[in-house]
């Protein structure tokens, strides 16, 4: 099934559904379970359907040490989520036929133009906005991340491109920094800084009053405590996480890739805008059109992947979030938050923790997107065998 007769679909009346709401009271028991099994000190869960939040709830602990509860407006650093919002920031400006998707990248950034492989040749396809934003541009991970705010995007950029190709662009898949160089032409094109752009055009119309890439100091106190599992005593600990500064004043480079923090609400209202497929409450911020075409999944190397320009993808022989079906989409963060979308049901599902090494941390997340699935009557089939 193609994305578009998703979106078809959506206008078909057999479609519509009751969800049973009351299937949703399980969760924070289930949520708290996992949080006395210590796979998480605290969960925030939320689920939308149709732009109404349906469920939204918060168990456990902020910060253990300090005696913190975990609420619903907690502040979590979002981490890879953040390359879905950045790709419909570029898409808005794909809209207004300033960017293009597939066209040479090096119109908007020139020395995209002078990349080369590791062996000193030169791509054989240019590099486009597409496969920056689908980790197939063979942009790989730089030798050093800057940790705070000396360094500019713009800066930063230009050590990412210098960096040798990993392979020859649209070949092969490799999860890296492909976002962060599309984010910069974002800047270019735009004219503003990656920052101000986001703020003007995605969170203040969506209202997502809470995202920001560095916390002031009001919502710096609302912040999860990021948890590790101590290997000997089996007991959650504080864990590093490297963009959360000492100081307010101490900022971090703005990351395309993934320096946002937000929370439930706000993160729900960017997901319902997609999974209506760019509206949200009577205001188009993307076209239809810059949805389908940015939540299609990739091919690369004559291969199927099931990942998109910044967001995620189950498709019928790979799946990212196990009890989600087929043609839904979203993205992870690396300590363990998770927003997803079943477009044809307008269907959000978002799950926060603040994990990193900490083992079944994944658990609760598939166990809260089972609930949906079940509330909402969809099965979810088994996976096909990839073809050969």
């Amino acid at each position: 099934m193609t994305y578009l007769n998703l979106f078809a679909l959506l206008a078909i009346p057999s479609l519509s559904f009751a969800l049973d709401t009351t299937k949703l009271e399980v969760i924070p028991s289930a949520m708290q379970q996992a949080v006395d099994a210590k796979q998480a000190a605290g969960v925030v869960t939320l689920v939308m359907q149709k732009g109404k939040v349906i469920h939204h709830s918060a168990v456990g602990m902020a910060d253990i040490g300090k005696g913190i509860k975990m609420e619903k407006d907690t502040l979590f650093w979002i981490a890879s989520m953040t390359k879905s919002v950045n790709a419909s920031a570029i898409m808005i400006l794909v809209d207004e036929g300033k960017l293009s998707l597939d066209e040479p990248a090096s119109r908007w950034l020139p020395e995209l133009a002078a990349v080369k492989l590791a062996d000193g040749r030169v791509p054989i396809k240019p590099i486009t906005l597409r496969m920056l934003l689908s980790h197939t541009a063979g942009i790989a991970f730089p030798p050093r991340k800057p940790s705070d705010g000396a360094i500019s995007l713009k800066t930063y950029v230009a050590t990412l491109i210098k960096t040798p190709l990993a392979f020859q662009p649209g070949s092969a898949y490799e999860y890296g920094f492909g976002p962060t160089v599309a984010g910069r032409i974002l800047e270019i094109v735009s004219g503003m800084k990656y920052e101000a752009f986001l703020q003007k055009r995605l969170f203040g119309p969506l209202g997502m009053k809470d995202t920001q890439f560095n916390p002031d100091e009001a919502h710096r106190t609302r912040i999860a405590q990021t948890y590790k599992m101590d290997e000997e005593t089996h007991e959650l600990v504080i864990g590093y996480n490297p963009f959360i500064t000492s100081d307010v004043r101490v900022t971090h480079m703005v990351e395309p890739s993934g320096g946002l923090f937000s929370t439930a609400a706000d993160m729900g209202r960017f997901y319902a805008m997609i999974a209506a497929g760019g509206e949200w409450e009577g205001m188009r911020i993307l076209s239809e059109k810059a949805v389908q075409d940015m939540t299609e999944s990739v091919s690369a190397g004559g291969k199927s992947v099931n990942y998109a320009c910044g967001w995620q993808v189950n498709t019928e022989t790979q799946r990212t979030c196990s009890a989600m079906p087929v043609g839904s989409y979203g993205h992870g963060g690396a300590f363990a938050t998770n927003g997803w979308i079943d477009p044809v049901h307008q269907l959000v599902t978002v799950f926060l923790v603040q994990n990193v090494l900490v083992p079944e941390s994944g658990k609760p997340k598939d166990v809260f997107q089972k609930a949906v699935m079940d509330a909402a009557g969809i099965v979810v089939p088994a996976l096909k065998k990839a073809r050969p």
